[in-house]
């Protein structure tokens, strides 16, 4: 049976090859056309939304010539991109039915970011509104990275920002003042009844090139007859699947009777990854369906029942060969927050059919789409035969996923089990017991009372959060082309 990617890119390949000869295309694109000419043809075969997009339509432009003096009309590719994706209820991207197909001008730095490696100072912080409606934002830390320039500065979980160089936070300028810099000042603040006051307190942070280990935490908790595996695992990058597997052979030696996973500041990855790690979370499902997949409806439209089937993910076993360090749990209890996202939202929607998850903690993002980098090259998938005279490359949205049953509808996000907000003057230590989130999976584990947690402090606005600051964003994606015919 051919694997699913395998199956699909077969089919963008003759449909590629299909429209070039359709266009009489042979000869390049005129030279101040062609990353523009790249962006357009991209969409009109792979976006998951093309038939709803009138500027995609195939009949759209009678001739090439006039699809030129169209795309003549953008100086900005970037700005082209952004008007042919399905956005009909405004330019806003928290309304707009597509809210995570992106592109970028450097294909190498969005291969380095699909693999977690990113120019990064080491502090991953949650940025909010003050108040809702407000434009001051505020900062805080969820976690610093092991081997940062952050691990060696007096910063730690949980300490709150409002200015970085002595220039107050707001909504129009944090991109400038955390995203275009390689090095700044975060000036940290304390909450009181005035609201968020500068403490006087500074840390200077530089960025350098970091690969994230997203395995932060995987540690054992033993209460009572109880076992319970913790793992906290914030991105799926293939990279680490290998390490994945040795820490569930770690908390297998162990004789785990739970396990509880964290996910709250996982935005996704890789499919495969996620694929993986839920067969190492269950083993008896080996074969099965794990999830369903759908691509739009040009691609679809003749489409056999065993091409179906083709597009189909299913639990596996191994990692090229590795036998998995299965736990075979019939219960799993899962962590979340409103940046749980992508492929941690296809790991809780993906097992729902086959054991019981328990899910705490805030409502997940809602992605049940799923991208693919594109490149301006023969196959659009690959980069055999890539243009030498630009770097552009697009990760758009081109599948949607559904779990074995046919549930894939959670665009609004996946709702807890039981709700537990973070909030910022009780964040606990990741890891221990005490810490909220996870002190009350661990009494729904054991059947004991959850510490009673006393919030004084308010519930921030989410307004966005460093992983997508810093290039991560909240993707799910397929790893790499298998070689298929002609593109060995």
């Amino acid at each position: 049976m051919k694997t699913p990617l395998k199956s699909i890119l077969l089919l963008l390949l003759f449909a590629f090859i299909l429209q070039s000869c359709e266009d009489n295309d042979d000869a390049a694109s005129p030279a101040d056309t062609q990353v523009n000419s790249f962006i357009w043809k991209g969409l009109n075969q792979v976006y998951l939304w093309q038939a709803d997009v009138p500027n995609l339509a195939d009949t759209r432009f009678a001739t090439e010539n006039d699809l030129n003096n169209f795309l003549r009309g953008y100086s900005q590719p970037e700005d082209l991109f952004e008007d042919l994706l399905y956005k009909p209820v405004s330019k806003y991207p928290n309304d707009a039915i597509d809210r995570f197909s992106w592109i970028v001008d450097d294909y190498t730095v969005l291969e380095q970011e699909l693999s977690g490696v990113t120019k990064n100072n080491g502090v991953d912080f949650r940025l909010s509104r003050v108040a809702s409606g407000s434009n001051d934002v505020v900062g805080y830390v969820r976690y610093i990275l092991p081997n940062s320039d952050a691990s060696t500065k007096a910063i730690k979980r949980g300490d709150l920002f409002t200015s970085v160089n002595g220039v107050k936070l707001t909504v129009s300028n944090y991109q400038e003042l955390l995203l275009n810099q390689d090095s700044y000042t975060l000036n940290l603040a304390d909450f009181n009844e005035n609201g968020y006051v500068l403490n006087g307190r500074s840390v200077a942070l530089t960025k350098s090139v970091l690969e994230e280990n997203p395995i932060l935490i995987n540690k054992v908790i033993t209460s009572g007859s109880h076992k319970i595996g913790y793992l906290m695992y914030n991105g799926f990058y293939p990279g680490y699947d290998d390490k994945l597997n040795q820490a569930f052979g770690e908390l297998k030696s162990q004789g785990v009777t739970d396990l509880v996973l964290d996910l709250r500041y996982n935005g996704g990855g890789a499919i495969t990854s996620s694929i993986r790690l839920s067969s190492m979370i269950t083993g008896q499902f080996d074969n099965q369906v794990f999830a369903k997949t759908q691509f739009n409806t040009k691609l679809m439209k003749d489409f056999t029942a065993d091409d179906l089937e083709d597009l189909n993910y299913r639990f596996v076993n191994n990692i090229d060969g590795k036998v998995l360090n299965s736990l075979n749990l019939s219960t799993v209890y899962i962590l979340t927050t409103e940046s749980t996202a992508s492929a941690s939202e296809l790991v809780i929607n993906g097992l729902k059919p086959y054991i019981n998850v328990v899910q705490i903690g805030e409502t997940t993002t809602g992605k049940n789409v799923g991208s693919y980098t594109i490149y301006d090259s023969e196959t659009l998938f690959t980069k055999k035969g890539i243009n030498p005279n630009h770097k552009y490359a697009m990760q758009p949205l081109i599948l949607k996923i559904s779990n074995s049953a046919g549930f894939g509808d959670y665009t609004q996000g996946l709702q807890p089990t039981y709700q537990q907000t973070e909030y910022i003057d009780t964040f606990g230590v990741l890891g221990e017991a005490s810490e909220p989130l996870l002190n009350l999976a661990i009494s729904k584990i054991t059947g004991s009372a959850a510490k009673r947690t006393l919030n004084s402090g308010p519930e921030l606005p989410y307004l966005t959060d460093s992983k997508i600051l810093n290039g991560l964003r909240h993707g799910m994606y397929f790893q790499t082309a298998p070689p298929v015919n002609g593109l060995k």
